[in-house]
């Protein structure tokens, strides 16, 4: 059975790093300075969260959702 999940992420400017998280899997927080690298950390951490939580599943499908705040200053 294949189980999705969306992970919400996005960009902390001051901190300098791609955060993750996801309402559907508690204590996931993934924080990592690229994309592909946040990506990874979920993919490495996401089955032992489930499994800790009961909820694992034999397949994982995963949506992220992305996020950038951007100040424009006008001209």
């Amino acid at each position: 059975m294949t189980r999705s999940l969306t992970i919400d992420a996005r960009w902390d400017a001051q901190a300098q790093v791609w955060l993750a998280t996801s309402a559907e899997v508690p204590g996931l927080v993934v924080e990592a300075d690229s994309w592909p690298a946040m990506i990874e950390e979920v993919r490495l951490v996401l089955p032992d969260l489930l499994e800790l939580s009961d909820q694992g599943a034999d397949k994982l499908s995963l949506t992220f959702k992305a996020e950038e705040r951007l100040d424009l200053a006008n001209s």
